[in-house]
């Protein structure tokens, strides 16, 4: 036999392995030649994101990271509940759009965006999507800024996604309300300060803001004011904060602040009304002042005289007024009471019995503005029976929203509100999740945005003091102008109310590290001999700070 011959009858080669393994040998070879391909597969895969990520600029690696990682959880989030969290407001929203009711006592600008959506996708997944996106690069830039203070990426990062993890703040970042954005803004305001701050701190504030800072700064401060109606006090605090310990930059900041303000006022007044978006109802405007009157009746009637309560009968049942009065924590009981067209005809004389009521007993209508106002200060939440536990159900459609919108009964956007996840099984798991987080025992911690506020306090009063350096200060200035707005003119102690304080407080548990290095000053090095090329350069007069 020839040697060709000979090799075309050969069987075929198998190893030693596979000749003493029996019928199976032919199955546990192939797994013993794929196994290393798929490593190797997975090895090149490696090799090119390593790859391609040392094509990132070292700068951006830190935020870029954390954008990733938040967004990856945001997208969980987004799945398990899509096309998102729908609850009365929502649906009102919905209603004013798609009816053609565009009313400006909610914020305008969050309804064009929510038109926008339902016109172009038939939906809210876009909008949403947006808003995780929006909150994931926010997040990133804020640990980038933060960096600027000494903070580094393992102490903020986390923080960062603890903001996009846990349930209650992962979960409302997919929430179809205003408030989103107005947080969003709202931690970027915070994001620049600390950047500003920062620059200061390390000793190369220069007295210009980058242009960067500048558009995001007014970026921030325009969404604030029009994603809230009384969000502009916010921006005002936020900007008088950076307007102390910013020299240099004061007439720029306050320019700022007073533009993005008249613009925002401009709007509600002037323009919105011009275009056709209608004034809200004079009982919804004044809503406070008729719970102010309720509180009071119920607990001191003898204030009110017999015309006083003719007055108020006009507009609710006696009976009304006492009950929902007992109630100080929301006016909203009260003002599905009253009867809103009546009570438009009455609403000079019952303001005028207001006054008069605030100049009797001031005590009284104080104290109904401090209960009210509960969310804001309180640590803990207040009796149940009495409807001082927060509102976090995000949701959650009250059934008395169809007797106010009829239209939405028959609506095809009612059905697009519905719960269409991809994956059931996720759906679960982040149901789960949200209904465990709402533990009575862990609400003032993982629903109520006081605790955070004092938090941020400290942190950031231990920072000062071992920095030596009073400007950090204005790092708590958007989470007290937001704790002091909620605080003024709240209707009902809802948890979204202070979302933006808890994030806030989130990020600041990173500067906790950054307590334990002791303050050095910064000082200029010694002026050598002027040059004809450093003969324009000026060595700052002032020392710094840093760790």
């Amino acid at each position: 036999m020839t040697t060709a011959a000979a090799a075309a009858t050969a069987p075929p080669f198998s190893s030693p392995l596979a000749r003493r393994s029996g019928p199976h040998a032919q199955e546990i070879s192939a797994m013993s030649v794929t196994r290393p391909r798929s490593r190797l597969r997975s090895s090149a895969a490696a090799v090119k994101a390593q790859e391609l990520w040392s094509h990132v600029p070292s700068a951006l690696r830190l935020p870029l990271a954390v954008f990733l990682s938040c967004q990856a959880c945001y997208l969980l989030w987004w799945m398990a509940f899509h096309p998102g969290l729908i609850d009365y407001d929502a649906l009102a929203y919905t209603w004013q759009v798609t009816t053609d009711h565009w009313i400006s006592n909610h914020s305008v600008l969050y309804n064009s965006l929510l038109w926008l959506s339902l016109n172009t996708t038939g939906g809210f997944g876009a909008l949403t999507l947006l808003q995780t996106i929006a909150m994931s690069a926010v997040l990133g830039y804020t640990c980038a800024s933060l960096r600027t203070l000494g903070v580094r990426g393992r102490w903020s990062a986390p923080a960062a996604l603890a903001c996009a993890a846990a349930p209650p703040l992962g979960v409302f970042t997919v929430y179809v309300g205003k408030d989103v954005p107005f947080t969003i803004c709202a931690v970027l305001a915070f994001a620049v300060t600390v950047r500003l701050v920062g620059r200061r701190l390390r000793g190369s504030w220069n007295g210009r803001l980058r242009r960067s800072e500048l558009l995001l700064l007014c970026v921030a401060f325009l969404g604030i004011s029009l994603f809230r109606n009384n969000g502009f006090p916010v921006a005002v605090i936020a900007g008088l904060s950076l307007l102390l310990v910013l020299p240099g930059a004061r007439r720029l900041i306050a320019v700022l602040v007073t533009v993005t303000t008249a613009v925002t006022l401009t709007l509600m007044l002037v323009v919105y009304s011009a275009v056709g978006v209608q004034k809200p109802p004079r009982t919804l405007v004044y809503n406070l002042h008729y719970a102010d009157l309720a509180v009071t009746y119920a607990q001191a009637p003898g204030l009110f005289t017999q015309d006083d309560l003719r007055l108020m009968s006009r507009a609710a049942p006696l009976s009304d007024w006492r009950t929902t009065g007992a109630t100080c924590f929301a006016s909203d009981p009260l003002y599905r009471k009253l009867n809103r067209h009546v009570t438009d005809q009455l609403t000079e004389p019952l303001v005028q019995l207001w006054w008069r009521t605030l100049r009797k007993a001031p005590q009284k209508v104080m104290g109904a503005r401090i209960c009210r106002g509960h969310i804001a200060w309180a640590v803990f939440p207040g009796p149940q029976d009495q409807g001082g536990r927060t509102y976090n159900s995000l949701n959650w459609v009250n059934p008395t929203f169809y007797k106010w919108y009829p239209e939405m009964r028959t609506s095809p956007y009612r059905q697009a509100s519905q719960p269409h996840p991809p994956s059931q099984a996720l759906r679960d798991v982040g149901v789960f999740a949200y209904a465990a987080s709402r533990v009575p025992q862990l609400e003032w911690l993982l629903w109520r945005g006081a605790i955070w506020c004092y938090a941020t306090y400290v942190l950031v009063t231990r920072l000062t003091r071992a920095r030596g350096c009073r400007a950090l200060f204005a790092l708590a200035g958007v989470t007290f102008g937001t704790q002091f707005t909620v605080f003024v003119a709240t209707p009902s102690p809802c948890f979204r109310y202070m979302a933006a304080p808890m994030f806030i407080g989130v990020l600041c548990l990173s500067l906790i590290p950054a307590l334990r290095g002791a303050a050095r000053p910064v000082v200029p090095p010694p002026a050598s001999r002027a040059t004809p090329s450093t003969a324009s350069d000026t060595s700052p007069k002032n020392v710094e700070y840093t760790q």
